[in-house]
């Protein structure tokens, strides 16, 4: 019997994760703008350099920690739109999904950090807005997809993906940042899910 050996990580990989989980560790102890890159150099054992080398700016290192967060939700793979799958379950995993990414502690008090940093510097708030908003193409690109294989109708995939997340987030986003209430128990994450489902292909179905 034959068996494949995972090779082990490169030291670049390594001192790439080590960066990351200081960077996540500084940000959650000291807030955005207290955090810096000398401070997380020193935590990740690793030199300013190296962070630099990695992480062209301390905006670029938050966004990959959000980013490295929304992929490990996402598991082996990102769920692309099937033309042969009816709509309904195809949403009902891509809502899911999102839904247990935001319901992360870890997501969450990582967003109330960058929330509190966008308050004194919108042009930073847009910068991050911008990079997150590129890892929530994925239900804008089902949403295209489906459209074009006119399975909805909408003449606006991008405003009719808007209304989606909009409807999930004001269930399991917003109230949890900013009002401090509990993250959704996987049951209430599975009703939100169905009724956003079957309002949105209600509508545009």
């Amino acid at each position: 019997m034959s068996s494949t050996l995972t090779p082990p990580p490169r030291l670049t990989d390594k001192k790439r994760s080590a960066i990351l989980d200081a960077a996540t560790a500084e940000f959650l102890a000291s807030g955005y703008d207290a955090t810096s890159m000398d401070r997380i150099a020193e935590r990740a054992s690793v030199s300013k350099r190296t962070v630099y080398n990695h992480f062209p700016s301390k905006e670029a290192l938050f966004a990959a920690i959000m980013l490295a967060l929304w992929d490990e939700s996402e598991g082996d793979h990102a769920l692309g739109y099937r033309s042969d799958t009816p709509l309904e379950p195809q949403l009902l995993d891509l809502l899911e999904r999102k839904l247990h990414l935001l319901n992360s502690e870890s997501f969450l008090s990582l967003a109330r950090v960058a929330i509190a940093a966008g308050i004194h510097s919108p042009d930073r708030a847009r910068e991050m807005v911008a990079r997150l908003g590129q890892r929530e193409e994925d239900l804008t690109t089902w949403v295209r997809a489906a459209a074009a294989d006119g399975r909805l109708r909408t003449p606006d995939p991008a405003f009719a993906a808007q209304q989606l997340q909009a409807l999930v987030k004001g269930f399991a986003f917003w109230p949890q940042v900013t009002m401090g209430q509990a993250p959704l128990k996987r049951a209430e994450q599975k009703k939100i899910a169905k009724a956003t489902a079957e309002m949105f292909l209600a509508a545009y179905g």
